[in-house]
Protein backbone atom coordinates (compact mmCIF):
# COMPACT_ATOMS: atom_id res chain seq x y z
CA UNK A 1 0.00 0.00 0.00
CA UNK A 2 3.18 2.63 0.39
CA UNK A 3 4.12 1.76 -3.11
CA UNK A 4 0.70 2.81 -4.23
CA UNK A 5 0.27 5.34 -2.47
CA UNK A 6 3.96 6.51 -3.40
CA UNK A 7 3.20 6.17 -7.35
CA UNK A 8 -0.31 8.04 -7.14
CA UNK A 9 1.96 10.59 -5.15
CA UNK A 10 3.87 10.35 -8.25
CA UNK A 11 0.93 10.68 -10.83
CA UNK A 12 1.34 7.39 -11.84
CA UNK A 13 -1.44 5.70 -13.63
CA UNK A 14 -2.88 2.42 -11.34
CA UNK A 15 -3.83 -0.94 -12.90
CA UNK A 16 -7.11 -2.84 -11.82
CA UNK A 17 -5.47 -4.99 -9.95
CA UNK A 18 -3.55 -2.26 -7.95
CA UNK A 19 -6.95 -0.38 -7.95
CA UNK A 20 -9.05 -3.80 -7.45
CA UNK A 21 -6.35 -4.48 -3.90
CA UNK A 22 -6.58 -0.41 -2.39
CA UNK A 23 -10.65 -0.85 -2.44
CA UNK A 24 -11.11 -4.79 -1.50
CA UNK A 25 -8.21 -4.20 1.40
CA UNK A 26 -10.23 -0.69 2.82
CA UNK A 27 -13.36 -2.36 2.74
CA UNK A 28 -12.42 -5.43 4.44
CA UNK A 29 -10.04 -3.53 7.32
CA UNK A 30 -6.79 -4.49 6.36
CA UNK A 31 -5.76 -1.56 4.78
CA UNK A 32 -6.24 1.52 7.65
CA UNK A 33 -8.12 4.80 7.76
CA UNK A 34 -4.93 6.86 7.99
CA UNK A 35 -3.30 4.34 4.32
CA UNK A 36 -6.67 5.35 2.59
CA UNK A 37 -6.70 8.95 4.22
CA UNK A 38 -2.67 9.37 2.53
CA UNK A 39 -3.95 7.27 -0.78
CA UNK A 40 -7.27 10.02 -1.31
CA UNK A 41 -5.23 13.07 -0.92
CA UNK A 42 -2.64 11.54 -3.39
CA UNK A 43 -5.63 11.23 -5.36
CA UNK A 44 -6.75 14.98 -4.73
CA UNK A 45 -3.68 16.20 -6.09
CA UNK A 46 -2.84 14.35 -8.71
CA UNK A 47 -6.35 12.96 -9.99
CA UNK A 48 -7.16 9.79 -12.17
CA UNK A 49 -7.89 8.94 -15.52
CA UNK A 50 -11.26 8.29 -16.92
CA UNK A 51 -9.91 4.46 -17.30
CA UNK A 52 -8.79 4.63 -13.66
CA UNK A 53 -12.22 6.49 -12.35
CA UNK A 54 -13.94 4.09 -14.16
CA UNK A 55 -12.40 0.93 -12.77
CA UNK A 56 -12.65 2.12 -9.06
CA UNK A 57 -16.43 2.71 -9.58
CA UNK A 58 -16.61 -0.85 -10.65
CA UNK A 59 -14.70 -2.22 -7.76
CA UNK A 60 -16.68 -0.21 -5.06
CA UNK A 61 -19.95 -1.27 -6.85
CA UNK A 62 -18.76 -4.97 -6.25
CA UNK A 63 -17.63 -4.40 -2.80
CA UNK A 64 -21.23 -5.22 -1.43
CA UNK A 65 -24.63 -6.24 -3.17
CA UNK A 66 -25.21 -5.44 -6.84
CA UNK A 67 -29.08 -5.76 -7.28
CA UNK A 68 -29.90 -7.23 -10.58
CA UNK A 69 -33.05 -5.87 -12.25
CA UNK A 70 -32.92 -7.58 -16.02
CA UNK A 71 -35.85 -9.76 -15.58
CA UNK A 72 -37.76 -6.41 -15.08
CA UNK A 73 -39.35 -5.00 -18.38
CA UNK A 74 -38.18 -1.68 -19.73
CA UNK A 75 -34.93 0.52 -19.29
CA UNK A 76 -34.41 1.33 -15.72
CA UNK A 77 -33.86 4.84 -15.23
CA UNK A 78 -32.48 6.79 -12.27
CA UNK A 79 -31.49 10.35 -11.37
CA UNK A 80 -29.13 12.20 -9.26
CA UNK A 81 -28.67 15.80 -8.08
CA UNK A 82 -24.95 16.87 -6.88
CA UNK A 83 -26.78 18.42 -4.26
CA UNK A 84 -28.43 22.09 -4.09
CA UNK A 85 -30.60 24.47 -1.59
CA UNK A 86 -34.90 23.04 -1.81
CA UNK A 87 -34.11 20.64 -4.42
CA UNK A 88 -37.23 18.67 -4.04
CA UNK A 89 -37.24 17.11 -7.62
CA UNK A 90 -36.51 13.12 -7.01
CA UNK A 91 -40.10 13.83 -5.10
CA UNK A 92 -41.56 14.54 -8.01
CA UNK A 93 -39.65 13.21 -10.96
CA UNK A 94 -39.68 9.74 -9.60
CA UNK A 95 -43.27 9.20 -9.59
CA UNK A 96 -43.95 11.22 -12.31
CA UNK A 97 -41.23 9.19 -13.97
CA UNK A 98 -42.31 6.20 -13.59
CA UNK A 99 -46.17 6.99 -14.15
CA UNK A 100 -45.13 6.92 -17.84
CA UNK A 101 -44.08 3.65 -17.76
CA UNK A 102 -40.72 4.41 -17.03
CA UNK A 103 -38.73 1.75 -13.96
CA UNK A 104 -37.17 4.32 -11.67
CA UNK A 105 -34.76 2.45 -9.14
CA UNK A 106 -33.13 4.54 -6.81
CA UNK A 107 -30.80 5.01 -3.95
CA UNK A 108 -30.95 8.73 -2.15
CA UNK A 109 -29.12 10.05 0.31
CA UNK A 110 -29.47 11.92 3.11
CA UNK A 111 -28.66 16.07 3.97
CA UNK A 112 -25.48 17.77 5.65
CA UNK A 113 -24.82 21.46 5.86
CA UNK A 114 -26.56 23.84 3.68
CA UNK A 115 -27.44 20.99 1.35
CA UNK A 116 -30.89 18.85 2.05
CA UNK A 117 -30.90 15.07 1.83
CA UNK A 118 -34.10 13.13 -0.02
CA UNK A 119 -34.60 10.65 2.28
CA UNK A 120 -35.05 12.91 5.38
CA UNK A 121 -37.35 14.65 3.06
CA UNK A 122 -39.67 11.76 2.84
CA UNK A 123 -39.38 10.65 6.37
CA UNK A 124 -41.06 13.99 7.24
CA UNK A 125 -44.30 11.92 5.56
CA UNK A 126 -45.53 10.10 8.99
CA UNK A 127 -44.35 6.09 8.37
CA UNK A 128 -42.64 6.50 5.36
CA UNK A 129 -39.74 3.84 5.69
CA UNK A 130 -36.72 4.21 2.92
CA UNK A 131 -34.96 1.23 4.36
CA UNK A 132 -35.24 -2.07 2.58
CA UNK A 133 -33.72 -5.46 1.78
CA UNK A 134 -31.99 -6.21 -2.00
CA UNK A 135 -35.32 -8.32 -2.63
CA UNK A 136 -38.38 -5.76 -1.23
CA UNK A 137 -36.42 -3.64 -3.59
CA UNK A 138 -36.61 -5.23 -6.86
CA UNK A 139 -40.38 -6.77 -5.27
CA UNK A 140 -41.35 -2.65 -5.11
CA UNK A 141 -40.00 -1.76 -8.68
CA UNK A 142 -41.60 -5.02 -10.37
CA UNK A 143 -44.74 -4.08 -8.66
CA UNK A 144 -45.53 -0.10 -8.59
CA UNK A 145 -42.38 1.06 -11.10
CA UNK A 146 -40.46 2.77 -8.38
CA UNK A 147 -38.77 2.26 -5.15
CA UNK A 148 -36.88 4.88 -3.32
CA UNK A 149 -34.38 3.75 -0.63
CA UNK A 150 -31.26 4.71 1.77
CA UNK A 151 -27.52 3.19 1.25
CA UNK A 152 -27.43 -0.04 3.88
CA UNK A 153 -24.45 -1.70 4.82
CA UNK A 154 -25.14 -4.22 2.01
CA UNK A 155 -24.62 -1.54 -0.71
CA UNK A 156 -21.72 -0.05 -1.75
CA UNK A 157 -20.04 -0.87 2.01
CA UNK A 158 -16.48 1.00 0.49
CA UNK A 159 -18.02 3.66 -0.82
CA UNK A 160 -19.80 4.84 2.68
CA UNK A 161 -16.30 3.60 4.61
CA UNK A 162 -14.44 5.85 2.05
CA UNK A 163 -16.99 9.30 2.09
CA UNK A 164 -16.84 8.97 5.60
CA UNK A 165 -13.48 9.65 5.31
CA UNK A 166 -13.49 12.10 2.39
CA UNK A 167 -15.65 14.38 4.93
CA UNK A 168 -12.97 14.45 7.51
CA UNK A 169 -9.72 14.62 6.13
CA UNK A 170 -10.78 17.56 2.86
CA UNK A 171 -10.94 15.56 0.10
CA UNK A 172 -14.60 15.42 -1.06
CA UNK A 173 -14.10 17.87 -3.62
CA UNK A 174 -12.18 15.86 -6.13
CA UNK A 175 -13.79 14.63 -9.50
CA UNK A 176 -12.40 11.12 -9.70
CA UNK A 177 -13.96 10.08 -6.27
CA UNK A 178 -17.19 12.77 -6.74
CA UNK A 179 -17.80 10.32 -9.91
CA UNK A 180 -17.11 7.21 -8.51
CA UNK A 181 -19.40 7.18 -5.78
CA UNK A 182 -22.26 8.74 -7.14
CA UNK A 183 -22.00 6.01 -10.08
CA UNK A 184 -20.80 3.02 -7.86
CA UNK A 185 -24.35 3.80 -6.55
CA UNK A 186 -25.97 4.24 -9.49
CA UNK A 187 -24.88 0.85 -11.05
CA UNK A 188 -24.98 -0.79 -7.79
CA UNK A 189 -28.74 -0.53 -7.90
CA UNK A 190 -29.64 -1.56 -11.73
CA UNK A 191 -29.56 1.42 -13.34
CA UNK A 192 -29.52 1.48 -17.45
CA UNK A 193 -29.98 4.87 -17.86
CA UNK A 194 -28.87 8.03 -15.90
CA UNK A 195 -29.70 11.73 -15.80
CA UNK A 196 -26.99 13.59 -13.23
CA UNK A 197 -28.30 16.90 -12.19
CA UNK A 198 -24.74 19.33 -11.55
CA UNK A 199 -26.15 22.35 -9.45
CA UNK A 200 -23.74 25.12 -10.49
CA UNK A 201 -23.57 28.45 -8.14
CA UNK A 202 -23.46 29.58 -4.62
CA UNK A 203 -25.45 26.87 -2.90
CA UNK A 204 -23.57 24.09 -4.81
CA UNK A 205 -20.88 22.15 -4.76
CA UNK A 206 -19.39 23.21 -8.39
CA UNK A 207 -19.20 26.98 -8.59
CA UNK A 208 -18.28 27.08 -12.20
CA UNK A 209 -19.68 25.90 -15.56
CA UNK A 210 -16.47 24.62 -15.97
CA UNK A 211 -16.02 22.84 -13.03
CA UNK A 212 -19.04 20.95 -14.01
CA UNK A 213 -18.20 20.05 -17.67
CA UNK A 214 -14.86 18.31 -16.07
CA UNK A 215 -17.19 16.48 -13.87
CA UNK A 216 -19.85 16.06 -16.64
CA UNK A 217 -17.08 14.57 -18.76
CA UNK A 218 -15.97 12.22 -16.23
CA UNK A 219 -19.01 10.91 -15.25
CA UNK A 220 -20.36 10.33 -19.10
CA UNK A 221 -16.74 8.45 -19.56
CA UNK A 222 -17.70 6.12 -16.67
CA UNK A 223 -21.09 4.85 -18.11
CA UNK A 224 -19.46 4.62 -21.54
CA UNK A 225 -16.74 1.96 -19.79
CA UNK A 226 -19.12 0.64 -17.98
CA UNK A 227 -21.66 0.07 -20.93
CA UNK A 228 -24.52 2.91 -19.19
CA UNK A 229 -26.13 6.10 -20.89
CA UNK A 230 -25.51 8.78 -18.78
CA UNK A 231 -27.30 12.63 -19.49
CA UNK A 232 -25.46 15.56 -17.25
CA UNK A 233 -27.26 18.93 -17.10
CA UNK A 234 -25.48 21.81 -15.41
CA UNK A 235 -28.59 23.64 -13.83
CA UNK A 236 -28.02 27.21 -11.91
CA UNK A 237 -28.31 26.95 -7.84
CA UNK A 238 -27.46 30.88 -7.28
CA UNK A 239 -30.96 31.01 -5.81
CA UNK A 240 -32.27 28.87 -4.03
CA UNK A 241 -35.17 26.31 -6.34
CA UNK A 242 -38.80 27.07 -5.59
CA UNK A 243 -39.56 28.42 -2.57
CA UNK A 244 -39.98 26.32 0.18
CA UNK A 245 -36.32 24.73 2.11
CA UNK A 246 -36.86 22.48 4.28
CA UNK A 247 -38.19 18.58 4.75
CA UNK A 248 -42.41 18.44 5.17
CA UNK A 249 -41.87 22.28 3.52
CA UNK A 250 -40.18 20.83 0.78
CA UNK A 251 -42.61 17.77 0.89
CA UNK A 252 -45.76 20.30 0.71
CA UNK A 253 -44.38 22.19 -2.36
CA UNK A 254 -43.46 18.84 -4.35
CA UNK A 255 -46.82 17.49 -3.70
CA UNK A 256 -48.06 20.79 -5.16
CA UNK A 257 -46.13 20.70 -8.07
CA UNK A 258 -47.45 17.09 -8.82
CA UNK A 259 -50.49 18.65 -8.65
CA UNK A 260 -49.55 21.26 -11.49
CA UNK A 261 -49.39 24.34 -9.19
CA UNK A 262 -45.94 23.88 -8.20
CA UNK A 263 -43.37 27.32 -8.96
CA UNK A 264 -42.24 27.61 -12.61
CA UNK A 265 -38.41 27.33 -11.83
CA UNK A 266 -39.01 23.82 -9.76
CA UNK A 267 -41.48 22.48 -12.94
CA UNK A 268 -39.17 23.50 -15.45
CA UNK A 269 -36.20 21.50 -14.04
CA UNK A 270 -38.66 18.85 -13.34
CA UNK A 271 -39.58 18.59 -17.12
CA UNK A 272 -36.14 19.30 -18.81
CA UNK A 273 -35.02 15.98 -16.40
CA UNK A 274 -38.05 14.07 -16.60
CA UNK A 275 -37.64 14.37 -20.73
CA UNK A 276 -33.88 13.36 -20.54
CA UNK A 277 -35.50 10.22 -18.29
CA UNK A 278 -38.04 9.02 -20.80
CA UNK A 279 -35.84 8.97 -23.44
CA UNK A 280 -33.24 7.21 -21.97
CA UNK A 281 -36.28 4.98 -20.98
CA UNK A 282 -37.27 4.60 -24.68
CA UNK A 283 -40.79 5.26 -24.37
CA UNK A 284 -39.94 9.10 -26.25
CA UNK A 285 -37.99 9.48 -29.03
CA UNK A 286 -36.70 13.03 -27.91
CA UNK A 287 -37.27 15.67 -25.25
CA UNK A 288 -40.47 17.29 -27.18
CA UNK A 289 -42.44 14.02 -26.93
CA UNK A 290 -41.42 13.49 -23.61
CA UNK A 291 -42.54 17.38 -21.75
CA UNK A 292 -45.86 16.22 -23.56
CA UNK A 293 -46.36 13.52 -22.23
CA UNK A 294 -45.11 14.74 -18.41
CA UNK A 295 -47.51 17.64 -18.68
CA UNK A 296 -50.33 15.25 -19.32
CA UNK A 297 -49.35 12.89 -16.76
CA UNK A 298 -49.33 16.28 -14.17
CA UNK A 299 -52.69 17.63 -15.51
CA UNK A 300 -54.42 14.29 -15.90
CA UNK A 301 -53.67 13.59 -12.18
CA UNK A 302 -51.77 10.32 -13.10
CA UNK A 303 -48.65 11.32 -11.28
CA UNK A 304 -49.99 12.09 -8.01
CA UNK A 305 -51.66 9.24 -8.07
CA UNK A 306 -48.46 7.17 -8.76
CA UNK A 307 -47.09 9.12 -5.48
CA UNK A 308 -50.05 7.96 -3.36
CA UNK A 309 -49.05 4.68 -4.60
CA UNK A 310 -45.42 4.72 -3.97
CA UNK A 311 -46.36 6.61 -0.14
CA UNK A 312 -48.25 3.53 0.56
CA UNK A 313 -46.09 1.13 -0.99
CA UNK A 314 -43.57 2.18 1.66
CA UNK A 315 -45.59 2.62 4.47
CA UNK A 316 -46.42 6.65 4.48
CA UNK A 317 -49.30 7.93 5.67
CA UNK A 318 -51.60 8.89 2.73
CA UNK A 319 -53.97 11.37 4.92
CA UNK A 320 -51.05 13.41 4.60
CA UNK A 321 -51.52 13.88 0.54
CA UNK A 322 -54.65 15.34 0.73
CA UNK A 323 -54.38 17.37 4.30
CA UNK A 324 -50.99 18.26 4.06
CA UNK A 325 -51.46 20.20 7.54
CA UNK A 326 -51.18 16.45 8.96
CA UNK A 327 -47.36 16.78 7.96
CA UNK A 328 -44.61 17.80 10.69
CA UNK A 329 -45.02 21.45 11.57
CA UNK A 330 -42.89 23.97 13.73
CA UNK A 331 -43.65 25.60 16.83
CA UNK A 332 -43.15 29.17 15.74
CA UNK A 333 -43.22 31.16 13.21
CA UNK A 334 -41.19 34.52 12.18
CA UNK A 335 -41.78 36.52 9.37
CA UNK A 336 -38.54 38.20 7.72
CA UNK A 337 -39.23 41.74 6.38
CA UNK A 338 -36.82 43.79 3.59
CA UNK A 339 -34.66 46.05 4.91
CA UNK A 340 -34.57 48.06 1.48
CA UNK A 341 -37.14 48.84 -1.21
CA UNK A 342 -35.67 48.14 -4.78
CA UNK A 343 -35.47 44.82 -6.91
CA UNK A 344 -33.73 41.70 -5.67
CA UNK A 345 -30.56 40.76 -7.93
CA UNK A 346 -29.11 38.57 -5.84
CA UNK A 347 -30.05 35.89 -3.60
CA UNK A 348 -27.29 33.54 -1.86
CA UNK A 349 -28.54 30.15 -2.27
CA UNK A 350 -25.82 28.73 0.00
CA UNK A 351 -26.90 31.44 2.96
CA UNK A 352 -30.42 30.09 2.89
CA UNK A 353 -29.36 27.20 3.21
CA UNK A 354 -27.64 27.89 6.25
CA UNK A 355 -30.34 29.70 7.73
CA UNK A 356 -32.48 26.58 7.42
CA UNK A 357 -29.63 24.81 8.91
CA UNK A 358 -29.56 26.71 11.94
CA UNK A 359 -33.38 26.53 12.25
CA UNK A 360 -33.15 22.69 12.84
CA UNK A 361 -34.29 21.58 9.33
CA UNK A 362 -30.24 20.44 8.29
CA UNK A 363 -27.70 18.67 10.05
CA UNK A 364 -24.64 20.79 11.51
CA UNK A 365 -22.73 17.22 11.89
CA UNK A 366 -24.00 13.50 10.96
CA UNK A 367 -25.13 13.43 14.59
CA UNK A 368 -27.68 16.19 14.11
CA UNK A 369 -31.31 15.59 14.93
CA UNK A 370 -33.58 17.52 11.82
CA UNK A 371 -36.69 19.07 13.30
CA UNK A 372 -38.94 18.02 10.29
CA UNK A 373 -40.86 20.66 10.23
CA UNK A 374 -38.40 23.50 10.17
CA UNK A 375 -37.24 25.63 7.46
CA UNK A 376 -38.04 28.78 5.31
CA UNK A 377 -40.77 29.68 2.49
CA UNK A 378 -39.33 32.54 0.58
CA UNK A 379 -42.20 35.10 -0.23
CA UNK A 380 -40.12 36.69 -3.16
CA UNK A 381 -37.26 35.71 -5.46
CA UNK A 382 -34.48 37.12 -8.03
CA UNK A 383 -36.14 39.82 -10.22
CA UNK A 384 -38.96 40.67 -7.60
CA UNK A 385 -39.87 44.36 -6.41
CA UNK A 386 -40.35 44.65 -3.04
CA UNK A 387 -40.86 47.81 -0.62
CA UNK A 388 -39.09 48.35 2.61
CA UNK A 389 -41.08 45.92 5.43
CA UNK A 390 -42.29 43.88 3.20
CA UNK A 391 -42.19 40.02 3.72
CA UNK A 392 -39.29 38.41 2.33
CA UNK A 393 -38.97 34.73 3.61
CA UNK A 394 -41.58 33.25 6.69
CA UNK A 395 -39.24 31.28 8.73
CA UNK A 396 -40.27 27.99 10.44
CA UNK A 397 -38.49 26.80 14.21
CA UNK A 398 -39.46 24.56 17.25
CA UNK A 399 -37.38 26.97 19.35
CA UNK A 400 -38.21 30.96 18.75
CA UNK A 401 -33.81 31.66 19.20
CA UNK A 402 -33.01 30.01 16.35
CA UNK A 403 -34.63 32.97 14.30
CA UNK A 404 -31.99 35.98 15.55
CA UNK A 405 -29.29 33.39 14.06
CA UNK A 406 -31.35 32.83 10.35
CA UNK A 407 -31.73 36.52 10.41
CA UNK A 408 -28.33 37.45 10.47
CA UNK A 409 -27.38 35.03 7.29
CA UNK A 410 -30.85 36.15 5.69
CA UNK A 411 -29.31 39.94 6.31
CA UNK A 412 -26.45 39.58 3.98
CA UNK A 413 -28.52 36.83 0.94
CA UNK A 414 -29.99 39.74 -0.38
CA UNK A 415 -28.99 42.21 -2.50
CA UNK A 416 -31.12 45.21 -4.02
CA UNK A 417 -30.53 46.88 -7.21
CA UNK A 418 -33.13 49.93 -8.90
CA UNK A 419 -33.36 48.15 -11.85
CA UNK A 420 -35.08 44.90 -12.61
CA UNK A 421 -31.98 42.32 -13.07
CA UNK A 422 -31.71 40.35 -16.30
CA UNK A 423 -33.43 36.66 -15.48
CA UNK A 424 -30.54 33.96 -16.08
CA UNK A 425 -31.13 30.56 -17.37
CA UNK A 426 -31.91 27.65 -15.65
CA UNK A 427 -30.39 25.09 -17.48
CA UNK A 428 -27.01 25.72 -18.37
CA UNK A 429 -25.83 23.53 -20.51
CA UNK A 430 -26.54 19.38 -21.49
CA UNK A 431 -23.62 17.58 -21.93
CA UNK A 432 -24.14 14.41 -23.92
Amino acid sequence: MVELIKRKREGEELTKAEISQIVKGFAEGTIPDYQMSAFMMAVYFRGMTIEETAILTNEMMLSGEVIDLSDITGVKVDKHSTGGVGDKTTIILAPLVAAAGVPVAKMSGRGLGHTGGTLDKLEAIPGLSVDMSKEDFIKKIKQYGLAICGQNANLVPADKKMYALRDVTATVNNFALIASSIMSKKLACGAEGIVIDIKVGEGAYMKTISDAQQLAQLLIGIGKNMGREVIALATAMHEPLGFAVGNALEVKEAIDTLQGNGPKDLTDLCLALGSHMLVLGKVAKDEKEATTILKKLIDSGAALEKFKEFVLSQGGDLRCIDDMDRLPSSAYTHTYASKKTGYISELDALKVGLASMKLGAGRETKKSIIELGAGIVLKKKIGDYVKQDEPLAVLHSNDKYHFEQANQLLDTAYTFTDEQPTKRPLILKTFF
